[in-house]
């Protein structure tokens, strides 16, 4: 959505790329790698971003580069600093929503959906996302490695069909219990848990 905003997607990819680690410094062919664009257009953008003050030169290179590599990092101390973030922040709140929604229409018959780990801020959680039911692997694989393309974060997930859930949940299993003691979201729960 916001790629059609900032009037190109090259643009929109580099400063999710940028707001992802506010003070990590970037050289070129290490954007191009992640972003997955030509260089050109990266020089274009960095170019463009430079000369309105979102983006500054970084000087000081980090003590393992080699030589000659031109770096750059989100000027803080731009007007458009907050504002930028504040509609990053939004977009992925909005694309995080759709995609648990479309896990949840397109994975199969889920009788149980939890959210934990990096959806809730938990870091201790050994999951993020567990699916119990009838689920459809493949989609759910899919829609995962999209999502992790597209936020530039690992989703660790569980899949369960409902008697290996049951049969775990009986026996008090660790993994389940440090799940349910941990903060979570509750997408579906026909369980009743």
């Amino acid at each position: 959505m916001l790629e059609h905003l900032f009037g190109s997607k090259t643009r929109y990819k580099l400063l999710r790329l940028f707001f992802r680690d506010l003070e990590k410094p970037l050289y070129v062919r290490e954007m191009v790698r992640e972003i997955g664009t030509q260089i050109n257009a990266v020089r274009r953008e960095l170019s463009l971003l430079h000369k309105l003050g979102i983006l500054s030169v970084v000087e000081e290179v980090p003590k393992e580069a080699g030589p000659k590599k031109k770096y750059f990092k989100l000027n803080k101390d731009s007007l458009l600093f907050l504002e930028l973030q504040a509609l990053l922040l939004k977009e992925d709140t909005m694309s995080e929503q759709s995609f648990i929604n479309t896990l949840k229409d397109k994975s199969g018959k889920p009788v149980l959906f939890l959210l934990s780990g990096c959806f809730t801020e938990d870091q201790k959680a050994e999951t993020d996302m567990l699916l119990v039911g009838e689920i459809n692997q493949k989609v759910v694989a899919k829609y995962i490695t999209q999502y992790e393309n597209d936020f530039g974060k690992q989703v660790r997930y569980t899949i369960m069909t409902e008697k290996e859930f049951s049969d775990r949940r009986h026996v008090m299993d660790k993994f389940l219990f440090g799940i349910f003691e941990g903060k979570h979201i509750k997408v579906v729960d026909q369980l009743g848990v």
